[in-house]
């Protein structure tokens, strides 16, 4: 989960720009969900330079406030468990989803602290086609780098009508299902509520 770290990081705290000046002006896109996101959430990381170098638990609040919004860990949770699923309890199910939203948001806190100023490029924005899945391209780009390319993958809600993340594609590997592997693996050998408190345990 290194790569996850890093990148998560640059992308979701760089200074955005995009492919086309109108690129997000299409409302209620999943471009411009990635956009905003983005946007408000280094805004407030760079406003707070100096207090997170005091209070580093501040990255977490705001972890919370500004990217969770826009992550569908639910979604992500369930995907990650895959056929595990429909051998849980409902009780089983909300405790993962709980402790696995939990891990996200110190995940993404750790790799916030280790930002970067890349510059960070994503596709135009275009009509979704009644798609309830959508892959959003970006380019990371920096002076005497190779450019990386990743795609957040978003997911629309047909309750809420809502576009969020639940997956990032990095040269083309899923971290979804790099997690879903591992978590597999654990929960074959020690059990669905052993890999929940070891999620849990993570934050602590």
């Amino acid at each position: 989960m290194k790569h996850f770290f890093v990148f998560i990081a640059i992308l979701l705290t760089s200074s955005l720009t995009s492919f086309s000046s109108n690129a997000f002006s299409i409302e209620n896109s999943p471009y411009a969900v990635i956009a905003d996101t983005g946007e408000r959430l280094f805004s407030r990381i760079s406003k707070n330079q100096e207090s997170l170098k005091v209070f580093p638990d501040l990255m977490r609040d705001i972890v919370e406030e500004e990217l969770m919004p826009s992550i569908d860990y639910k979604y992500a949770a369930f995907k990650v468990l895959g056929k595990n699923l429909k051998e849980m309890t409902k009780e089983q199910r909300e405790k993962f989803t709980v402790s696995m939203r939990s891990y996200l948001v110190r995940t993404y806190a750790i790799a916030l602290k280790q930002y970067k100023n890349q510059k960070v490029s994503f596709e135009p924005a275009k009509p979704t086609n009644g798609a309830r899945i959508i892959g959003v391209s970006t380019i990371i780009s920096e002076p005497n780098a190779p450019e990386i390319n990743i795609t957040f993958q978003m997911r629309k809600n047909k309750k809420t009508q809502q576009w969020k993340a639940y997956d990032m594609i990095i040269e083309g590997i899923s971290l979804l299902s790099t997690k879903q592997a591992e978590i597999s693996k654990r929960i074959k050998k020690h059990g669905v509520d052993q890999v929940t408190l070891e999620l849990a345990s993570f934050n602590k």
